[in-house]
C-alpha cells in the first residue's frame, strides 16, 4: 500500500464494494463513513488524503459536510452525487471541493480525478516552469504561449484566464472561480464575458476551436484545462 488514505463518504453499502476493491487495487487504503458527522469527526481524526463524498446523506446534507470540512482541512474533496443539477455542481465546487463526478459513474473516470487532486497537493505550491499540452506551451517565468513552436500573441487578460486553467490543469473550474481571479470579485457574475475571452482563447491555442482539446467545457457551470494523459 502507498499508505494514501482515502476517506469514502455514502451511505449506500454497494458503493464501498464497489470502490474499496478499487481503490485498493490502486494502493489506497480505503477509510468509510456512512454519516455526514462521522465523515467530519474521521476528517479530523484521521486527516485522510483524500475525500470522496456523497452530496445525499441521512444526517446531514453533504454540502454542509463540505462546507465545515474547508473550515479546517485543504484535504482534495471529490463529490459523488445523483444530483445532477447545474446548481448543485456550482454551489458544491464553489464550497471548496475540486471536482464533481455524476452516479451512475464509471470507476476509470473517478479514479483520474482522484489521480489528478492527488497530484496537486503532492505538487504543494512549488511553481511548475513550464505547462505544456497538444502542441501547446505555456511559459510561466517568460510569460510566453507558444504553440507548436509559434509564439501566440496574446492580450493580458486573454493570459491570465489560460494561466488561472493551466494552473489548475484536469480541475474543473467555475465560472464564478475563474472569474474572481482574473478580474476580481466585483465580475463572479458576468459569465457572458468570461465566454468571449475564452472563444477568443480557442482561436488562438486551439488546433480545431469549435472542438476544443485544450480547454473543456462543462456547460453551465464552468472550464477544465485538459492534459493529454487524462
Amino acid at each position: 500500500m502507498s499508505n494514501t488514505r482515502i476517506l469514502v463518504v455514502d451511505d449506500e453499502p454497494q458503493i464501498h464494494r464497489v470502490l474499496r476493491p478499487a481503490l485498493n487495487a490502486c494502493g489506497y487504503d480505503v477509510l468509510e463513513a456512512l454519516t455526514g458527522r462521522q465523515a467530519l469527526r474521521m476528517i479530523a481524526a484521521s486527516a485522510p488524503d483524500a475525500i470522496i463524498l456523497d452530496l445525499g446523506l441521512p444526517d446531514i446534507d453533504g454540502k454542509e459536510v463540505l462546507t465545515q470540512a474547508r473550515t479546517f482541512s485543504k484535504t482534495p474533496i471529490l463529490i459523488l452525487s445523483a444530483r445532477d443539477r447545474e446548481a448543485e455542481k456550482i454551489a458544491a465546487l464553489d464550497a471548496g471541493a475540486d471536482d464533481y463526478v455524476e452516479k451512475p459513474f464509471g470507476i476509470g473516470e473517478l479514479l483520474a480525478r482522484l489521480r489528478t487532486a492527488l497530484r496537486h497537493v503532492s505538487q504543494g505550491d512549488r511553481e511548475q516552469a513550464k505547462i505544456e499540452t497538444v502542441g501547446l506551451c505555456i511559459d510561466l517565468s517568460q510569460h510566453i504561449v507558444t504553440k507548436n513552436g509559434e509564439v501566440v500573441k496574446l492580450t493580458p487578460k486573454e493570459y491570465d484566464v489560460l494561466t488561472t486553467l493551466a494552473r489548475h490543469a484536469g480541475r474543473l473550474l467555475t465560472h464564478r472561480q475563474i472569474l474572481t481571479a482574473v478580474w476580481g470579485p466585483a465580475h463572479q457574475e458576468d459569465t457572458q464575458y468570461l465566454r468571449v475571452f475564452v472563444g477568443q482563447l480557442r482561436a488562438k491555442i486551439e488546433d480545431e476551436p469549435a472542438a476544443p482539446k485544450i480547454i473543456a467545457t462543462e456547460p453551465g457551470v464552468g472550464y477544465r484545462f485538459v492534459k493529454p494523459s487524462q
